[in-house]
């Protein structure tokens, strides 16, 4: 196993592997590879974990009987070790189980192009899985085979040209798509509001913030209140919450999604109101509990019960809250989750006239197939009303 060692020169610290070779068998002293002069750490890891593919030392050395399991293991350390963001590495490692499970005692070079392209059938026609759950196992098989390319392992990759089968829809099923189920109309949400309002005001309060920000759950769980100007009437999204284990004080604060999805938005006087009553409740909790027993990251939503006072929810507590309201709406016939009100949010400013590239800025990112269908469906009747309106200034030439 590779050394990586810090040293210092005149331009700052950099790094160097150092990998024992065994005895040269001439001179019967220790052999070492050395190199030099990287900046980061991790570039020096990688680099290290290349150069004993090349000396035949790492346990990928006989090409001939690398199994797939051994080098996408070997793959996701070095992944790992260049992509910090922790949620990114999951997808990776959920990927690899998926293609363990077809691939993991086969050699990497019997892995050819038909088997691969069965391998993606069976996860469509077999498995049921969805689309882009598919695309995601897909672009890890990609990626590991092209490394195993670039390593010399293998000759050819196997995923080239292969294809994500898709459902072929009939003209009919496009156009009798249901959307109606993902958003809830103005009035369902006012009834909706109201009643988390009755059952909990800290739910009521998130609840709130969520269909009046169009924020997203993860967005919404890390939340600060530096985040947050009173004055300026505004709300920064800079980070997104991540927990791999579920377990509640393992969470992690991380970038958001996208670049789009950092950005700031103005927020109305309801909002502004909502939150300075929730932060009332809080600071009282606070005070109660004292410093000791109170988790105080400045967190606008944390929790409120024993043991874990003020840490952030887990986002299927959240959904759990959501589902306990929505069972006290029986007049609300709909399967809803807290991304729901993400939905409610675009259709009610679609409703109100506003435009999608505005509605687009203010949810933090660039293209969304859902928001599209939702504000489509919501300005169809304004769009016929433009040609009605258009037609009657021709008539009147």
């Amino acid at each position: 196993m590779a050394r990586i060692v810090k040293y210092e020169t005149k331009k700052g610290n950099r790094y160097m592997y150092i990998i024992e070779n065994g005895i040269d068998p001439q001179t019967g002293k220790r052999s070492r590879v050395v190199k030099r002069g990287f900046k980061k750490s991790p570039d020096a890891k990688a680099a290290a974990v290349d150069m004993e593919y090349k000396l035949g030392i790492s346990n990928l050395d006989v090409k001939n009987t690398i199994l797939f399991k051994d080098f996408a293991q070997e793959w996701l350390s070095v992944y790992s070790l260049n992509n910090k963001k922790l949620s990114t590495i999951k997808i990776r490692k959920e990927a690899i189980l998926i293609l363990n499970h077809y691939f993991s005692f086969i050699p990497l070079k019997k892995i050819k192009k038909k088997m691969y392209q069965n391998f993606l059938n069976d996860l469509k026609s077999k498995k049921k899985l969805a689309y882009n759950s598919i695309l995601s196992v897909h672009s890890a098989a990609r990626m590991i085979f092209k490394y195993a390319v670039e390593q010399d392992i293998i000759m050819t990759n196997p995923t080239q040209y292969s294809f994500i089968p898709k459902d072929v829809k009939t003209v009919q099923e496009i156009e009798n798509e249901a959307i109606k189920e993902k958003y809830l109309e103005k009035h369902e949400l006012k009834l909706f509001l109201d009643k988390a309002y009755d059952v909990n005001k800290e739910t009521h309060a998130m609840l709130f913030t969520l269909a009046w920000t169009g924020l997203r759950i993860g967005e919404l769980a890390v939340l600060k209140w530096k985040d947050i100007d009173f004055e300026e009437k505004t709300l920064s999204v800079t980070k997104t919450y991540f927990n791999e284990t579920n377990k509640i004080v393992n969470y992690i604060l991380q970038s958001p999604k996208t670049k789009t999805s950092i950005r700031v938005i103005d927020i109305e006087d309801d909002v502004i109101y909502v939150l300075k009553k929730h932060k009332s409740r809080q600071n009282i909790l606070k005070l109660e509990l004292g410093k000791n027993n109170y988790h105080d990251e400045d967190f606008v939503f944390g929790r409120t019960k024993h043991p874990y006072y003020g840490y952030p929810h887990l986002v299927s507590t959240m959904s759990k809250k959501m589902k306990r309201i929505l069972n006290k709406c029986p007049d609300i016939k709909k399967e809803l989750t807290p991304h729901s009100l993400r939905h409610t949010h675009t259709s009610l400013l679609a409703e109100a006239g506003v435009e999608l590239i505005q509605i687009m800025e203010r949810l933090g990112h660039s293209s969304d197939k859902t928001t599209t269908q939702v504000y489509l469906h919501i300005t169809k009747d304004r769009k016929k009303e433009a040609s009605k309106k258009f037609g009657e200034l021709m008539r009147n030439l």
